[in-house]
């Protein structure tokens, strides 16, 4: 869709209908009674590049110490996962640019297995990325990409595939979901896998509470940027009139729940229209819920597996112990 930028002191005498799931879900969670917007959105070409940049910033240990599991225990999972199953694919959900999974890709293809390797993600330029970039540093990696919702894709993974799979869910990805959310994701993709697939999945760890919020309140202020960057996309794509410049990004983590949320603050009261028809109100200082990045105990970890029909096969965790990349099976 053609996008029309209207200056400040333009009056807008007609607005063109917008439809569609982005315009539906972004409604839907602003018309909510705790307000919010729906993370995956956060991804445009613009997101992508600031989420990058985010990767890099020091407060931000997470890719770290993923980094430090995969460059130095890639041989120790493979060959646990060797143990586990003969023969298998790699599918990576929300593979972003595989920088940390590269590592275990080309301990595979070293082992000599005979593998494939799906990666799926939401982002168009993710996928175009890893086609242009993964050949030229993995030449004999066999991979298709699959552009879409996880779920989706891994149907689509079996009309490709009947071998056993091995999914990876990396980062802090499910830290993406509150508790029960994880709880319903980990039973939805159950639902997807047969008996003996696995799963590596990334958990970061309860620490020093400071250590957390730093990492998602960083001085040079990417992740405010990312955060705000999903109000510009709205304006952007759905014809919406969001003023950043009335909100402030705000950032907390509770060390009881281990849940880190970013909001955004409304510094005023003031409306906001999306589209032709919709106009939302929000009052001075009402959040407006961006996202969450929980935080697991081990036991925790060990729970979720147990109490959504996985069994735990190994932990693999960074040298400061403050990230752990967990190997379940589905029973």
């Amino acid at each position: 869709m053609q996008t029309t930028v209207i200056p400040d002191n333009t009056v807008l005498c007609k607005r063109k209908p917008v439809t569609g799931t982005f315009y539906q879900e972004v409604i839907k969670g602003l018309s909510a009674p705790q307000k919010y917007l729906d993370s995956k959105y956060f991804y445009d070409a613009e997101g992508d590049r600031l989420f990058q940049q985010i990767m890099q910033c020091q407060e931000y240990y997470l890719t770290g110490c993923e980094m430090n599991i995969l460059s130095a225990r890639s041989a120790e999972i493979a060959a646990t996962l060797a143990l586990q199953a003969s023969t298998f694919d790699v599918v990576e959900l929300g593979a972003g640019d595989a920088t940390k999974s590269i590592h275990l890709l080309r301990q595979l293809l070293a082992n000599g297995t005979d593998f494939t390797y799906f990666p799926i993600d939401i982002s168009a330029n993710v996928i175009r990325h890893l086609e242009q970039q993964l050949p030229a540093q993995l030449p004999d990696l066999r991979m298709k990409g699959l552009n879409g919702e996880y779920f989706d894709m891994l149907q689509q993974v079996n009309t490709y595939s009947r071998k056993k799979k091995v999914v990876l869910f990396m980062g802090g990805n499910i830290g993406n979901f509150n508790p029960a959310a994880a709880h319903n994701f980990c039973l939805e993709l159950r639902n997807y896998l047969s008996p003996g697939d696995l799963l590596l999945t990334g958990f970061d760890l309860k620490k020093n509470p400071q250590v957390i919020l730093r990492a998602y309140n960083d001085t040079a202020g990417i992740t405010r940027a990312f955060n705000f960057n999903l109000l510009t996309r709205i304006n952007k794509e759905l014809g919406a009139d969001f003023d950043i410049n009335r909100f402030e990004h705000y950032p907390t983590y509770d060390p009881g729940t281990g849940a880190c949320k970013s909001y955004l603050i409304s510094l005023e009261k003031q409306q906001v229209k999306i589209g032709q028809d919709a106009v939302i109100s929000f009052e001075a200082f009402e959040p407006l819920y961006m996202e969450i990045s929980q935080k697991y105990a081990l036991e925790e970890t060990n729970q979720l597996a147990l109490e959504t029909g996985f069994q735990p096969v190994a932990r693999f965790l960074d040298d400061r112990k403050w990230f752990m990349d967990a190997l379940w099976k589905r029973i």
